[in-house]
């Protein structure tokens, strides 16, 4: 295994396919506005949003499995993860945060004349990196990785639409509910670990017959959000709402494939194929369905 693999398997970087496809849509999105107010597209832009999102979350990714190291060595389903295993150091981890929020801090360069975010990168990163503690301390630690991925839809727009407008946060605020929906499904896997380490995840703290009903509530927000897009952005018509409700399909789907059957353990199995693969999907859906909506109209 050659380095450049090991530290792309430590970050699990296929993962970020999980915001990409949102970035990428609300770029998409304020780009149609730009263009039918008489405003050239930059393919810096575009350049730059795709640079600051790997970066960006390499940096975190990379962050969140240094400080749960020890965590990780502890946990019989984690223990086989580099860090644990020495596949890579920590010192070799910690060059490669820096090095990674190095890049996403000179990515936002690109956007210049936009200085908003430059001003805005080591806010960002901090918040990003504050995730790897939060479970620590509260069960809300689902929401803030929601709240976490919420940013990279609203980023991309500000980066070549700086202004308010309600179309990104709905955008922002429905991939925030359906990240902690997900994430709810995945730590289920952890709940006997959680509850002995005191770890505040819901499943260690209330069970998982209760992280799967505050599951399936965050993944009806979000549904409900995704659709409330359709009547607040005008350029969006029957293509992202056919998408919409394939998009609801695959989520009720993953509940079905994730839920416990009497008598039985939790199929983890199940659990990695819904948290990976159906997830995807859904992201890839809203994606391809918004785009041809825009190219569409």
């Amino acid at each position: 295994m050659n380095i450049i693999s090991r530290y792309l398997g430590l970050i699990r970087f296929s993962h970020t396919l999980f915001a990409l496809p949102f970035a990428l849509l609300s770029y998409a999105m304020a780009l149609k506005l730009n263009f039918a107010e008489g405003k050239v597209p930059r393919l810096f832009d575009l350049f730059g949003i795709l640079l600051c999102m790997v970066f960006a979350r390499s940096a975190a990714m990379g962050f969140n499995r240094l400080a749960d190291r020890k965590l990780d060595a502890e946990n019989p389903r984690t223990s086989n993860r580099h860090l644990p295993q020495g596949l890579v150091s920590a010192g070799g981890v910690i060059i490669f945060v820096t090095i990674c929020s190095a890049g996403f801090i000179a990515s936002t360069l690109l956007f210049f004349p936009n200085k908003i975010p430059l001003y805005a990168c080591v806010p960002v990163l901090l918040f990003l990196f504050c995730y790897s503690y939060t479970k620590r301390q509260t069960s809300a630690a689902h929401f803030w990785l929601g709240a976490s991925l919420m940013l990279a839809p609203i980023a991309a727009w500000i980066a070549v639409r700086p202004r308010y407008e309600p179309a990104p946060l709905l955008l922002g605020w429905a991939v925030l509910f359906w990240t902690a929906g997900f994430d709810l499904i995945y730590a289920t896997q952890d709940a006997d670990f959680d509850k002995r380490s005191g770890l505040f995840s819901v499943p260690g703290r209330y069970g998982v017959a209760a992280a799967l009903q505050l599951s399936a509530l965050c993944h009806c927000v979000a549904a409900a959000l995704f659709a409330v897009i359709l009547y607040v952005f005008e350029p969006f018509g029957w293509i992202y709402g056919a998408g919409l409700a394939a998009a609801a399909a695959v989520l009720i789907a993953e509940h079905i494939m994730t839920a416990p059957k009497r008598g039985k353990p939790l199929n983890l199995d199940r659990i990695n194929r819904a948290f990976f693969h159906l997830n995807v999907c859904i992201s890839l859906i809203l994606f391809a369905a918004g785009v041809l909506d825009l190219i569409w109209e």
